[in-house]
């Protein structure tokens, strides 16, 4: 029987971002995972600027290192809207290449990389006990918390403060939390490895790629290292299931046949299988915390609806758990009126730009509307602007603008 104060479980990057924060704040913990590291983990690879500016602020040394593994500076997106109209957004600083240059706002790297990454940063601590190849099984409410144990019954934590942090399949986000899946506020992916496609030179951008047959899904394209590249699909669960949408084969025809992709992906080749995933979406305002406990990330239901990025947000919450597992320790409080606080602060951190990403993905719905958009969006500066803040900064205050009258007047009238 092992018993602490706080037990993680799950140590992908919402998991291992709430260790890590716990160990800068000198607070000990159990850190538990079902996988040995490194492991694949199916996601689009992306990391947005969340990601770099949560790292930073726990030390910057974090980044100085990641940038040292295998990984693709992100230096601006490109969006094509279903009429075909492409738009770039380069956020390339004038000094690149030179010593005073800023590091790029997002990158590309693969969950194998980034993951096995955050685990070798936990590993520097010791106040991380780190326990990988254990699969929790079952989860005992007691007056002191929670008790753990495994599937063979050889393994067993106690713990006052559970921290769930073990993805979008959580068992006891759905069993324990309440957080039943939702096809409405639910998508379905696909991600394939490709190497060689064309067009991926220059200054790397992320593509994002929204076709009539997919709306308000989207295909993407990640620039990989080594002329690599993650190509995907996205579609919320109930527009797969009334359409009865097979995402395989869609996908197999756009990159083969579409006037957009064909030439591109003429000599790709395939180099893993197509994997699909699910992703429950925060679109829906849900309960994250009960008596003891906590939901992080995709266990929380924290990916962004639009976009489908879910790693910037996993780190973020994780972070924001560990400051309210810290609290709670120091009054000695567990209920969930106390813990309370932790969905209070995910609310102001994340839930403006994710009503922000909600209402976006319902534009979407009409592709009339977003090549309305997309024109008048072209040649504003101020559109331009307001987009690279957002690319590039990882506070929320830039997508209350979506929710002010005046933004959308500056948008159809182009000034």
């Amino acid at each position: 029987m092992i018993k602490t104060d706080i037990c993680i479980v799950g140590a992908g990057p919402g998991g291992a971002a709430t260790a890590l924060k716990l160990a800068y704040a000198n607070q000990s913990c159990v850190l538990l995972d079902k996988a040995t590291f490194p492991r694949d983990k199916i996601c689009g690879d992306a990391l947005s600027g969340k990601v770099s500016t949560v790292l930073n602020r726990m030390d910057p040394e974090i980044m100085n290192r990641f940038r040292a593994t295998p990984q693709v500076g992100m230096w601006g997106f490109k969006f094509t809207s279903p009429n075909g109209k492409e738009m770039n957004f380069d956020f390339t600083p004038e000094n690149i290449g030179q010593p005073d240059c800023p590091p790029p706002p997002g990158y590309v790297a693969t969950r194998l990389v980034f993951d096995n990454f955050l685990i070798e940063e936990v590993k520097r601590h010791d106040c991380v006990d780190l326990y990988e190849g254990v699969q929790i099984t079952e989860y005992i409410k007691t007056s002191e918390g929670y008790l753990l144990k495994d599937k063979s019954g050889d393994f067993s934590i106690q713990t006052k403060i559970l921290i769930i942090a073990n993805g979008a399949h959580s068992a006891f986000s759905r069993k324990h939390a309440g957080l039943e899946k939702d096809n409405r506020h639910h998508a379905g992916g696909l991600r394939v490895y490709y190497k060689n496609v064309a067009n991926l030179e220059g200054q790397p951008a992320i593509e994002l790629h929204y076709f009539k047959e997919l709306v308000p899904g989207y295909l993407w394209i990640f620039p990989l290292p080594n002329n690599g590249a993650n190509v995907g699909l996205g579609m919320r669960t109930d527009m797969i299931s009334d359409r009865k949408f097979n995402m395989r084969k869609a996908l197999e025809e756009l990159v083969a046949t579409h006037p957009r992709l064909k030439e591109r992906f003429k000599d790709a080749e395939i180099t893993d299988s197509v994997k699909g995933y699910g992703l429950p979406l925060g679109s829906k305002k849900r309960i994250l915390s009960g008596d003891h406990y906590m939901l992080v990330g995709d266990a929380g239901h924290l990916i962004d609806p639009l976009t489908g990025e879910g790693i910037g947000n996993a780190i973020y919450s994780g972070t924001i758990a560990a400051d309210q597992a810290v609290n709670c320790l120091k009054v000695e409080k567990y209920d969930a009126k106390f813990m309370r606080s932790y969905d209070v602060r995910i609310q102001r951190v994340l839930g403006t730009e994710l009503k922000a990403s909600y209402l976006m993905q319902r534009i979407m719905l009409y592709p009339r509307l977003v090549n309305f958009l997309t024109n008048r969006v072209e040649n504003n500066k101020f559109v331009m602007d307001f987009l690279n803040k957002i690319y590039a900064d990882s506070t929320t205050e830039w997508h209350k603008q979506l929710w002010r009258p005046g933004f959308w007047w500056r948008v159809v009238s182009g000034n």
